[in-house]
């Protein structure tokens, strides 16, 4: 049995940027700035619990987990059990030469095979109907079609002889959740060797799995697609640059990188002064190697920083690698268009970047003429509103569909006209398994009743989730007394978006978005101009004050 196996995680991350083989296989010398926390991710992506659900699924007299054994043991099982004329795998492992996959769920009827790929990803079925999009396969389920070619191609390898179909097992929206308390038998802990686990799955009853939640779609036809039209380094086929990558990456070899956009959150973009001693960066490695980039280009403003650039290819593409070179006709939209309520667009905001970038200017920008005309707009007391929220994977309720959001935390703080500063409200739901909407919104609508002082956000989560919120109360049929107060409530402080097929008149005491005024009225050169609050405010704190002095 081969030492070291080229595994479709690997395969998945060399389509993304072949040279992170060589990077990551290589951990002790380059440093991957991505902090990842096994446990918090799983909580965020709910990959375990649809994983352990579809298992639930699929669970018949046939049924046998491989999930515990490792991957010589499982390769033997694995072996052993093909040879009966039905069973079902959960975490089947196969391998030809040096390939090797864990398949989700495999499914074996006599000759035939079903290998299925289970993904938390969420597929509308009476919206969505297709994965390929003029000219090819549409790049929000690439890397899904080729983690299934990749398990396809290794199974058809090694057992030539069976008849083999593949499918992407998702999160159908459009289902209903047979049953309240589904999403706690599913609950996320780490074992005390530091695996992430999924328990109370002994709990479900009929009822729970009365109605699927997830959807089977067929893929052979995508898989052909990208095996047989498309062709990769060298005109070498899918199947043929699976196993030059595997190659490779056996023999220790590094790839050349292909540079471009994507190498802008490469997570082994490190900056000099983060790096320990002893390692390396992987990004200034590969700009070294293919544009023969000095210590001196690495502190240049990079092209890959321009504020919400999505040329950013063709600049590179042009040897255009730094912000000093760009020139205004590289940045200026085919038709221009003007603020409405004055301040900076989208494109002048680039071009003040560039400017900024040309002149060795790291000054603070602020455009205070149109900051005040908003200001002597709002009404005092001014109130901050945070949510905490969750779109859970398997629902909480009956009747609920898959990433339904629900909002479980606010705080709410409150600035007077005198400067003062109080912490006025929060709520917090505190009962598990509880749909908290209803007591949620209650609660901010007495908060926020006490004046007509204006309201602030930052960027666009509150609002979405208030469209949540009176989406399920239109949709409510039972009789609350408070719904239509509720209701005007919502829409009279939020505004609707397109994804909620909701509409409204406009709103009367609408919230002012505080990342909308960051980006039309202020520009930071140290933090590249972004948005995210994290780095705007101690930015904004240490920029701003001799400004307004």
């Amino acid at each position: 049995m081969p030492s070291k196996f080229f595994t479709k995680s690997k395969f998945l991350l060399a389509m993304e940027c072949p040279t992170k083989l060589f990077y990551q296989d290589n951990s002790e010398i380059y440093l991957n700035g991505k902090t990842e926390d096994t446990f918090l991710e799983a909580l965020a992506k709910a990959g375990f619990q649809v994983g352990a659900l579809a298992k639930c699924y699929y669970q018949d007299d046939y049924s046998i987990d491989l999930s515990d054994l490792n991957a010589a043991q499982a390769l033997c099982k694995t072996k052993e059990l093909l040879k009966k004329d039905k069973v079902t795998i959960f975490e089947a492992a196969v391998a030809h030469n040096h390939l090797l996959l864990r398949a989700d769920i495999l499914v074996k009827n006599g000759n035939h095979i079903r290998l299925i790929e289970v993904k938390s990803s969420s597929w509308d079925s009476p919206k969505d109907s297709i994965f390929m999009k003029k000219g090819g396969i549409s790049q929000d389920w690439l890397s899904y079609i080729y983690d299934v070619a990749f398990q396809k191609y290794v199974f058809k390898s090694a057992y030539p002889d069976f008849r083999i179909l593949t499918y992407l097992a998702l999160l159908d929206k459009s289902a209903s959740c047979p049953t309240s308390g589904l999403n706690q038998k599913f609950r996320i802990s780490r074992a005390k060797n530091g695996q992430v686990k999924v328990t109370g799955i002994e709990k479900l009853n009929a009822a729970d799995l009365s109605n699927k939640l997830l959807i089977e779609i067929n893929v052979d036809n995508e898989i052909a697609f990208v095996s047989e039209e498309v062709k990769y380094k060298n005109e070498l086929s899918l199947t043929a640059y699976i196993e030059y990558l595997a190659k490779s990456y056996l023999d220790g070899k590094k790839l050349k990188p292909i540079l471009g956009k994507i190498c802008a959150n490469c997570e082994f973009r490190v900056p000099g002064q983060q790096l320990d001693e002893g390692k390396k960066s992987g990004f200034d490695e590969c700009w070294r190697e293919v544009y023969r980039f000095d210590k001196k280009n690495f502190v240049r403003p990079s092209v890959l920083d321009i504020w919400n650039f999505a040329k950013k290819d063709e600049l590179i593409k042009n040897g255009l690698y730094f912000q000093d070179q760009v020139e205004e006709c590289d940045i200026l939209p085919k038709k221009t268009s003007t603020q409405a309520a004055g301040g900076l667009t989208g494109w002048q905001r680039q071009l003040l970047q560039v400017a900024k970038a040309k002149q060795n200017d790291s000054s603070f920008y602020l455009d205070k003429d149109g900051l005040v005309k908003e200001i002597v707009t709002w009404v005092y007391p001014l109130h901050f509103i945070d949510f905490e929220t969750a779109a859970p994977a398997i629902p909480l309720d009956k009747g609920a569909h898959p990433y339904e959001g629900f909002s479980f935390q606010f705080s709410h703080h409150v600035l007077y006209e005198n400067g003062v500063v109080e912490h006025a409200d929060q709520f917090l739901n505190t009962e598990l398994g509880v749909n908290p909407n209803l007591s949620f919104i209650r609660a901010l609508k007495a908060s926020l009743s006490k004046d007509n002082g204006t309201i602030f956000r930052y960027h666009n989560h509150e609002n979405t989730y208030l469209n949540y919120i009176l989406k399920e109360l239109t949709a409510l049929n039972s009789n609350i007394d408070d719904k239509e107060a509720l209701i005007n409530f919502i829409q009279s402080i939020s505004k609707p978006t397109s994804s909620s097929g909701l509409s409204w008149a406009t709103s009367s005491r609408l919230m002012v978005d505080l990342c909308k005024m960051v980006e039309v009225y202020t520009f930071e050169p140290m933090i590249n101009g972004k948005t995210l609050i994290k780095k705007v405010l101690p930015a904004i704190l240490n920029s701003i004050v001799p400004l307004l002095v």
